[in-house]
């Protein structure tokens, strides 16, 4: 492995946001996820849930939308929605939904420097009642047109790049978790992933 790609690997990594993550709750369409992927990697999120309930396991996303994004997260895939969730709970402190309701809050009122996983529905239903009920409060992106929800893919990227927003000024991306356990072991990881590709 070159000096280059090692300083590539190390530059990214420094800049991974282990405190944020995102949560796909039955999500149809594996170039919805697969977009979802590219746009975590694009802003520092190491973390992907898929919580598949009412639909098969994804073997594979589409490779074309994520640009082989995949491969550089951690993919964590359930099938119980109550396993998910206590996983989560494990690593992070608050967990909110994309929903429109009387208690929603605004994506721009969220302190997103904090301990947080985003959970996004499937493309027909939003996040269902069930997971809405296991989170700790929902809330949405701020629209004036007539038709009042986006694409999947484009509701998490307007949000992961808020948090970004957020981070960048609270100085997290400055920040290297260079003593984190998770950053050491994916170093390793990348280092390997690599090397098979050379």
């Amino acid at each position: 492995m070159t000096p280059e790609r090692i300083e590539r690997l190390t530059t990214v990594l420094d800049k991974r946001q282990f405190n944020l993550s995102v949560v796909l709750e039955n999500v149809f369409d594996p170039h919805n996820i697969s977009a979802v992927m590219r746009t975590c990697d694009a802003v520092g999120v190491q973390d992907v849930y898929i919580l598949n309930t009412k639909i098969p396991r994804h073997k594979k996303w589409g490779a074309r939308s994520s640009s082989s994004a995949a491969k550089w997260l951690t993919v964590h895939q359930f099938d119980n929605a109550a396993e998910c969730f206590s996983s989560l709970r494990k690593s992070y402190s608050t967990i909110l939904t994309t929903h429109l309701s009387s208690d929603a809050v605004s994506l721009h009122q969220l302190d997103l420097t904090k301990s947080v996983a985003l959970v996004f529905g499937n493309e027909h239903m939003g996040v269902s009642e069930e997971i809405r009920t296991l989170a700790d409060g929902n809330f949405v992106i701020p629209q004036v047109g007539i038709i009042q929800s986006l694409n999947i893919s484009v509701a998490c990227a307007v949000t992961l790049y808020e948090a970004y927003r957020q981070k960048s000024i609270a100085g997290h991306y400055n920040q290297p978790d260079a003593d984190n356990v998770r950053y050491k072991e994916l170093k390793k990881e990348w280092e390997l992933l690599t090397q098979k590709e050379e």
